[in-house]
């Protein structure tokens, strides 16, 4: 158990101390000598002078086999990758300038039949035939068939 801190501000939480607790030394494993799989042949070779001479068989050191080189050099596949990206890309950017030129003449148009619509209904409110005459007040401005009185 902890003792408790004698200064402390209310309403504060106790402070609490962590000791770090000492590290246990490890037992290394013991060393055994291991026998090998399988004991060598010994071979005894006779000289042309007599001599004889006794030892166990090399193997030859085989060379590391060597790795076969791709048909195609990776700067070439890189190069080629690259390209492909580029083209990709200045196609997409072809495609969305085409379509914002699209959409800005869709809009054009739409802004030019709301002017012919709305003009249309406005020549047939001033100039339409009913009783007489039509008056339309446009701006505080009154036409009366054809004649503008201000």
């Amino acid at each position: 158990m902890l003792p408790e801190p004698t200064h402390r501000a209310p309403g504060q939480a106790p402070v609490i101390v962590h000791q770090p607790a000492p590290i246990q030394p490890v037992q290394a494993a013991p060393v055994v000598a291991v026998q090998p799989g399988h004991i060598p042949t010994v071979q005894t070779i006779v000289l042309p002078d007599g001599r004889a001479v006794t030892g166990y068989a090399v193997n030859p050191v085989q060379p590391e086999p060597v790795a076969v080189k791709p048909i195609v050099s990776r700067a070439a596949v890189n190069v080629a990758l690259g390209g492909v990206g580029f083209l990709a890309v200045c196609g997409g950017l072809l495609l969305l300038t085409t379509f914002v030129a699209a959409l800005a003449a869709l809009i054009q148009q739409l802004i030019i039949l709301a002017a012919v619509v709305f003009g249309g209904w406005i020549a047939v409110q001033v100039l339409g035939a009913s009783r007489g005459g039509s008056t339309v007040n446009i701006r505080k401005a009154v036409f009366k068939r054809n004649h503008f009185h201000g």
